[in-house]
């Protein structure tokens, strides 16, 4: 064999050998990388805890047994826990609703360990601060101003992981619209809201959390059909308000866990 058939062989070998290993290594490769951008801060993939907490907007009228029909309300945390669950079944997932009608940050506060914390959360959505907003608005009793809003809700966050590191934390902006008695309260209502949203925000900056921008999503739909289509009340969602909910909430989810879609 002459030295030109024998560098051709060499130069073949090596070649084949390269592609070899590149066809070994590129699945490895991709499935650490998916499993990473999938999982969060956690490499858990399966068996996750998804717990929705807040006010009327999450508890959707929920049961308070456990009858499955009826577990889960009849709102956003409702038709996000319908499709994963039947879209995704070998990842054995649970769903908690624990929001309460009426709640402000301050009853999530005296309620934490019990419908929070004991239910050792994986993702935890938090949606709150229309009462809150309305307490000032109204003069309620217990009022709860902006920064006593952003000190229990930093407290809260602060809890949660400190037991949990590695917890996903999802927080919702609260929303409303001009309907109802909101119109008759907008600029004060709606400027007292503002501020909590803004705080909102931040926190999920500061946290580096999954940020849920509903009101931005609210302000969107109304340019497609009016406010009342989409809120009843100015506060709480009609059926399709609650769908545009679960959609933001599955998009904005899905930059973090992969599989929902």
């Amino acid at each position: 064999m002459n030295n030109i058939q024998l560098n051709s062989r060499r130069d073949f070998i090596r070649k084949i050998t390269l592609t070899g290993l590149a066809a070994c290594s590129l699945p490895v490769l991709g499935s650490m990388a998916e499993e990473s951008a999938s999982s969060g801060k956690s490499k858990k993939a399966d068996n996750l805890v998804f717990l929705f907490q807040g006010d009327s907007i999450t508890d959707g009228n929920r049961g308070r047994t456990a009858d499955p029909n009826h577990v889960m309300g009849h709102g956003y945390a409702f038709s996000v826990a319908s499709r994963l669950g039947a879209d995704c079944p070998e990842k054995n997932l649970t769903f908690y609703n624990r929001g309460i009608s009426g709640n402000k940050v301050t009853d999530l506060e005296a309620r934490w360990q019990k419908d929070t914390l004991d239910l050792k959360p994986d993702v935890l959505s938090i949606l709150v601060g229309i009462n809150d907003a309305a307490s000032v608005v109204f003069n309620r009793p217990t009022v709860v101003p902006p920064e006593r809003f952003e000190e229990v809700y930093k407290s809260l966050l602060d809890q949660t992981r400190a037991m949990f590191p590695n917890v996903l934390f999802v927080l919702c902006n609260p929303f409303n619209l001009p309907v109802g008695k909101v119109k008759d309260n907008w600029e004060a209502y709606h400027s007292d809201l503002v501020k909590r949203q803004i705080i909102v925000k931040n926190l999920a900056e500061k946290y580096d959390t999954i940020f849920v921008d509903f009101q931005m999503v609210f302000d969107k739909a109304c340019k497609r059909a009016k406010p009342e289509y989409w809120m009843w009340d100015g506060v709480h969602p009609t059926v399709a308000g609650h769908e545009l909910m679960a959609r933001e909430w599955m998009k904005q989810v899905g930059k973090r866990l992969k599989f929902v879609r």
